[in-house]
C-alpha cells in the first residue's frame, strides 16, 4: 500500500472520489464523493473476517475519514441489500443518525431490520427510489438504473455533477432471462452516454473481470437442483446466501413440486425472507412454510432446510450441523447438503472445513465443484466489455474486486478504446480528482481496517491481531521472579509457566538457570530497573526457545522489585 500523501485544496466545481472500502477486498464497499464542499457517499458494507483474523465479527470500511465532514454528508446511497454495501450502515448512522438514505424498497427494507437492531430505526431518513427515479442531493443529481444482480431491487446509480458524469454500476450482470423479468437497463446505459454531457467515469464491478464470456442465467441452474431433489433419500439442507431471493424461489418451488416442507433456518434467512415475502418479492405457496420447532413432526424425505451457511461462517446453522452443534437439527448418513453458492476468495479454508464435516457425518454435500448449482451475480469480461462499448466512458475507476480483478477490468476498459492514463487502478484511501474530463490521482488518505470485536468497534489493531495469532498458533509463556535491589539479589524465582506450548513443565530446568545466572549478572552491575531486568529475562527464554524448539510463542516476564 503506498504512503500516505495529503491531497491539494478541491478546486470548486472539480469532483474527488474516494475510495474507502472495496478496492483490494470484495467486501466492506463505500465510496466518498465530493463537491463544493457536500459529501455523497454510496454504499457502506463490511468485510468478514479471515482465519489470520481472530476473534473480529466484522471489519468496516474506512469510516473515520468522515469524522470531521459528518454534517457535509447529503446522502447515503445504497445500491443493493448484501451486506458488503449495506452491513456498516448502523455504525455510520451512529455517528450522525440524520443522513438520508437512498434506495429500493427491499434495499432499505433490509437496512431497516438492521438499524432495528442497533435501536436506531426510529431516527433513520428512508428514501425509496426505483429505476429511473431523479433526485437532488445537495450539488449531485441522482438518476437511478435497473441492473440485474443476485437480489432483487439491485440499482446503478448516475451521479450528475457540475465537474461531470459519474456512472456507478453497483454489482451487476446482464442475465437475458431472469426470475423477476428485470433486466440491466443497458438502453438507459446508452441514452446517458448520448445525452450532451456524455460520461466522464465508470466505476464497474470488477469481481468477475477475469472470468471470460457471460454469466449463466440464473434459471440455467435449475436442472442440477431439480436432480439434488429428485436424489436426496431424507433430509435435504439447502444453503445459500441469507439474500439470495431468486435462488430461495427456485427452493420453494422445487420443494412443492416435490412434496416437501421448507424451513428457514439462520436468524438472517428468518429475516430477509419474511421481509421479502411481506414486500412480494417472494411468492411461498400456501402451507409450504413450517416452523422450526415442528420439523421432527415430518417424515425426513418430506422436509427441505434452507439455511445459512453457504460462506462456512463458524456460528451460522450449517457449521453448526457439521459441528454436531445445531440444537434442531442434525444430519447424518443420507441426508444431502446442497450448498448453492460460490466460494469468496478468503474463505476457501472454512468452506471445506464445513464440507469435510459434513461428509465425516456420512453426509452427500452437492457444491458448485461437482454439480452446476450456482451462477454468479456478476458480469463476467464479456459483459464489461458490452459495458464500456454501450457507455464510452471519457475514464474508468474500477471497483469492487481484489487486485487482480481491478487490473482485468482495467485491462478490458482499456482494450475498447479508453486511453492508459485515464484508466486508474486504485487502492484504498486513493484521492481521484475529476475536471475537465479527465480524472488523476491526486493523494492519499488513511482508509484502514476498523475491526469489529464483540461491542467494541475500532479498539482492536493490527497488534492486537498479532498477538492473538501467537497466542493461538504458538503458545504463551510467563515468567515471574521477585528481586531485592537494595542487596542485589533473587529472593523468589524464577518461576515458568507455560500454556499452550509444551505441557511438560521440567523442559524449563535448563534455562531457569539460565535466567537466574543473567539476573544475577545484571544486578551486581547495578541494573536496577526492573523493566530492563524484565527485558533480560525475555531475551534469554526467547533465545531458548527459538533454538530449541523453533517457535515463537508469548513471552510475559514479570520482575517484582521488593
Amino acid at each position: 500500500m503506498s504512503a500516505l500523501q495529503t491531497p491539494p485544496r478541491l478546486a470548486p466545481d472539480t469532483l474527488r472520489i474516494i475510495p474507502l472500502g472495496g478496492l483490494g477486498d470484495i467486501g466492506r464497499n463505500m465510496t466518498v464523493f465530493e463537491i463544493n464542499g457536500k459529501l455523497l457517499v454510496v454504499d457502506c458494507g463490511v468485510l468478514f473476517p479471515e482465519d489470520d483474523q481472530p476473534g473480529v465479527d466484522l471489519i468496516l470500511p474506512g469510516l473515520d475519514y468522515l469524522d470531521d465532514r459528518l454534517d457535509d454528508i447529503v446522502g447515503l446511497v445504497l445500491t443493493h441489500g448484501h451486506e458488503d454495501h449495506i452491513g456498516a450502515v448502523p455504525y455510520l448512522l451512529r455517528r450522525r443518525q440524520d443522513i438520508p438514505l437512498y434506495g429500493s424498497k427491499l434495499t432499505l427494507a433490509f437496512v431497516d431490520g438492521k438499524l432495528r437492531e442497533h435501536r436506531l430505526r426510529d431516527t433513520a431518513m428512508y428514501h425509496q427510489v426505483v429505476e429511473g427515479d431523479t433526485v437532488v442531493a445537495g450539488p449531485f443529481e441522482l438518476e437511478f438504473f435497473a441492473v440485474n444482480h443476485s437480489i432483487p431491487d439491485a440499482l446503478a446509480v448516475a451521479i450528475k455533477t457540475s465537474a461531470g458524469v459519474v456512472l456507478h454500476t453497483g454489482d451487476f450482470k446482464m442475465d437475458q432471462l431472469p426470475l423477476d423479468k428485470r433486466i440491466t437497463d443497458l438502453r438507459g446505459f446508452a441514452r446517458l452516454s448520448s445525452d450532451e454531457r456524455g460520461v466522464d467515469l465508470l466505476m464497474a464491478d470488477s469481481t468477475n473481470a477475469d472470468v471470460a464470456g457471460f454469466t449463466l442465467p440464473e434459471k440455467d441452474i435449475e436442472p442440477a437442483l431439480e436432480r439434488v431433489f429428485g436424489q436426496a433419500p431424507q433430509k435435504l439442507v439447502v444453503a445459500c446466501f441469507a439474500s439470495h431471493v431468486h435462488r430461495v424461489q427456485q427452493i420453494l418451488n422445487l420443494a412443492v413440486r416435490h412434496g416437501r416442507k421448507v424451513v428457514y433456518v439462520g436468524r438472517s434467512m428468518v429475516r430477509n425472507m419474511t421481509t421479502a415475502q411481506e414486500l412480494g418479492y417472494l411468492k411461498v405457496p400456501g402451507g409450504t412454510l413450517i416452523e422450526l420447532n415442528d420439523i421432527e413432526q415430518y417424515p425426513e424425505d418430506q422436509v427441505v432446510v434452507i439455511s445459512t451457511g453457504s460462506q462456512g461462517e463458524p456460528l451460522s446453522a450449517l457449521a453448526r450441523m457439521a459441528n454436531r452443534e445445531h440444537p434442531i437439527v442434525q444430519v447424518g448418513s443420507g441426508d444431502t447438503v446442497l450448498l448453492a453458492s460460490s466460494l469468496i476468495p478468503g474463505n476457501e479454508n472454512a468452506v471445506y472445513r464445513v464440507i469435510n464435516g459434513l461428509t465425516r457425518l456420512g453426509v452427500t454435500v452437492v457444491h458448485k465443484g461437482n454439480a452446476l448449482v450456482h451462477t454468479s451475480g456478476h458480469a463476467s469480461a464479456g459483459e464489461l466489455l458490452y459495458t464500456y462499448n454501450v457507455v464510452k466512458p471519457r475514464n474508468a475507476l474500477p471497483v469492487h474486486g481484489e487486485a487482480r480483478h481491478l487490473v482485468a477490468n482495467a485491462k478490458l476498459a482499456q482494450a475498447t478504446g479508453i486511453p492508459a492514463d485515464h484508466t486508474i487502478v486504485a487502492e484504498d484511501g486513493d484521492v481521484i480528482d475529476l475536471a475537465d474530463g479527465h480524472a488523476r490521482r491526486t493523494g492519499r488518505v488513511d482508509a484502514s481496517y476498523i475491526f469489529v470485536d464483540g461491542t467494541t468497534v475500532g479498539d482492536v489493531t493490527e497488534t492486537s491481531l498479532t498477538d492473538r495469532r501467537i497466542l493461538g498458533e504458538e503458545g504463551f509463556i510467563s515468567v515471574i521472579a521477585a528481586v531485592d535491589l537494595r542487596s542485589q539479589t533473587i529472593v523468589a524465582g524464577p518461576d515458568i509457566n507455560a500454556r499452550g506450548f509444551l505441557e511438560d513443565p521440567t523442559i524449563f530446568d535448563s534455562i531457569t538457570e539460565d535466567i537466574r545466572g543473567a539476573l544475577n549478572d545484571a544486578l551486581e552491575e547495578g541494573v536496577d530497573d526492573p523493566h530492563r531486568l524484565q527485558q533480560l529475562v525475555r531475551r534469554v527464554i526467547g533465545r531458548w526457545v527459538s533454538r530449541t524448539y523453533r517457535k515463537r510463542p508469548m513471552i510475559v516476564p514479570v520482575v517484582i522489585a521488593v
